[in-house]
């Protein structure tokens, strides 16, 4: 028994140890809000970890608790709104005064060396950019010798910043707010290297993996700097990219993540659903396939539930038959007069046009309507000059085929239209269509060109581009032989 009492006291001793006394104090000037929290990041969302009400102009957490080390936000009491960031090191007692909205310049920091240094370098960066706002319009005066001043006035403030920056962030390597600055830092390109775009999207995570930090450690993945370094990669630097350039792209970063599974969950939870439910990026869908077969069906990703490979193989059947490069499956649908014998239906495929533009719409779709008229406006101003490049294949997307009938008539949609229960095949999964309007371009081999809603006026440049891209390829196989 006494044993036991023993084992008891040192186990509740280093709980003591573990759980600290704590005491983080802000006192805002013109703060109104009666409760504070403390947020705690993950992407791009905050968790609320602690509350503080105001009291005597002040809102002090306190208590004792175990706190890992990072960057946290200051929330006002919606629990959503960030007054600013603050960081939790070492210090487990410090006050940070300041203005209602932490302005970098108002705050003052007692008690904790990170937040001091780190609003001081805010301070500074918010300085610098007001100074450089002040040269750029100056730069757009009419007098020239006004615009030569502010041009020379550019290159010592920008000479000024990067060595105030090298010193001040590298120079405190112990500090964690420019431990965390460093890790996502953006590589400098060399001025003689002729492709700049492609030398800084191959360089981006240099920084982060040429380090000995601990790349799964929570001050790392629960940093604002890795969410929008990641975010900001994908969804800025490869915003425009095809998917198979994505694609490679992301075969890279993981290779470089390697069995740092926190790290790659962090990435893949959050471009995964967006690859996913994108409708109107081109070749998205592709790199959706990508993660799913070469990833999550592939056993690489654990902490994925059974129930959510099991939609993913689905939606990868689904999806994967629409690709562009996918040959698109034959449809064969009745025309409005709707005969319920297969030989007159009409196939989706046999026309002599080059292109065959299967179009998705309901005519109680507005956007539908919209858009159908400017594809009818283009259309039949094409066939009045005998332009026949392509035919449009319109499937009434409408369960009340007298509506869609009496709609194709009043409209006077001259091109082929089909509609209602009697098709071959489900065209919704063939072709991956859940939603009106859906734009499917098909081209001289029936293969998939376009699988996203593109705007009408857009159309022709699209043909013409893919027929660009088709003759330098051509070359180029020419070329090679």
């Amino acid at each position: 028994m006494r044993h036991t009492i023993l084992i008891l006291a040192l186990m509740l001793g280093m709980g003591c140890v573990e759980a600290q006394q704590y005491s983080f104090t802000f006192r805002l000037d013109g703060a109104t809000d009666s409760v504070l929290y403390i947020g705690q990041h993950f992407r791009d969302k905050t968790t609320v970890v602690d509350t503080a009400r105001l009291h005597r102009g002040s809102y002090t957490f306190a208590g004792r608790r175990k706190w890992e080390r990072g960057m946290y936000a200051l929330l006002r009491q919606d629990g959503k709104t960030a007054v600013g960031d603050f960081c939790i090191d070492r210090s487990r007692r410090f006050t940070i005064e300041g203005d209602a909205r932490l302005s970098a310049a108002s705050v003052k920091v007692k008690g904790c060396e990170t937040n001091s240094a780190m609003y001081a370098y805010m301070a500074v960066e918010d300085a610098a950019k007001v100074e450089m706002d002040a040269i750029a319009k100056r730069k757009k005066s009419t007098d020239r010798t006004e615009r030569e001043q502010a041009a020379k006035e550019e290159a010592a403030l920008i000479e000024r910043m990067t060595d105030y920056e090298r010193t001040t962030r590298h120079g405190k390597q112990q500090n964690l707010y420019f431990t965390l600055l460093n890790l996502c830092e953006a590589p400098e390109v060399p001025d003689t290297v002729a492709d700049k775009p492609t030398y800084y999207r191959m360089h981006y995570w240099d920084a982060f993996f040429n380090t000995d930090y601990d790349l799964q450690s929570t001050e790392v993945l629960h940093s604002p700097q890795l969410f929008n370094k990641v975010n900001y990669f994908f969804y800025g630097l490869m915003y425009y990219a095809d998917s198979d350039t994505i694609n490679a792209t992301i075969d890279r970063l993981a290779a470089r993540i390697g069995g740092n599974t926190k790290l790659l969950q962090y990435v893949f939870d959050h471009i995964e659903p967006r690859y996913f439910r994108s409708t109107k990026n081109i070749g998205w869908d592709a790199v959706w396939c990508h993660l799913a077969s070469q990833y999550y069906l592939r056993g690489r990703c654990p902490w994925a539930t059974e129930a959510t490979l099991h939609n993913m193989r689905y939606n990868l059947n689904r999806i994967s038959q629409s690709l562009i490069g996918a040959h698109g499956r034959e449809l064969l649908m009745a025309d409005t007069n709707q005969s319920n014998d297969p030989k007159d239906w009409i196939s989706s495929h046999r026309f002599p046009n080059r292109y065959v533009i299967l179009w998705f719409w309901d005519p109680d779709c507005h956007h539908c309507q919209e858009q159908s008229e400017e594809l009818k406006v283009l259309y039949d101003s094409l066939r009045a000059v005998g332009n026949n490049r392509f035919e449009v294949y319109a499937i009434g997307y409408e369960s009340d085929v007298d509506k869609w009938k009496r709609y194709v008539r009043e409209h006077d949609f001259r091109w082929v239209n089909v509609g209602g229960t009697n098709v071959n095949i489900d065209y919704q999964e063939a072709y991956n269509v859940h939603g009106a309007p859906t734009m499917i371009i098909l081209d001289e081999h029936r293969d998939v060109i376009m699988n996203k809603v593109l705007p009408i006026k857009g159309l022709m440049r699209f043909l013409d581009e893919h027929e660009k891209k088709q003759e330098q390829v051509g070359h180029n196989q020419h070329t090679t032989r």
